[in-house]
């Protein structure tokens, strides 16, 4: 899917996200995407969006929005932060997450 919006905030880009069913809110930890009690293989997830927005004058500012779905209907959102010290694993998980977005975008 082409990204057709640009959301102005991180809050706004969830809020929208919510309304088209991405209800979830992932945490990535290891290779696994968690919610509450429920966890889930990061590697049967497509990210199907990104929203990426830069800190005017704070690094710390910065985030990612991932739009993730899986083909059994699951859908939520991740939000990623700059330069904030992930695990290496999840680090990894994310690039794998994305190498698969943009050969879907070829």
């Amino acid at each position: 899917m082409d990204q057709k919006f640009h959301y102005a905030t991180v809050s706004e880009a969830i809020a929208q996200l919510r309304k088209q069913g991405y209800a979830l809110d992932f945490n990535l930890e290891k290779n696994r995407l968690k919610v509450g009690e429920l966890e889930y293989t990061a590697d049967e997830f497509e990210i199907v969006d990104v929203y990426r927005y830069e800190g005017a004058s704070d690094p710390g500012d910065e985030a990612t929005v991932y739009a993730l779905a899986s083909p059994s209907g699951i859908k939520g959102t991740l939000v990623s932060g700059y330069g904030i010290s992930a695990d290496d694993e999840a680090e990894e998980t994310l690039k794998r997450l994305h190498y698969k977005y943009q050969r879907s975008k070829q």
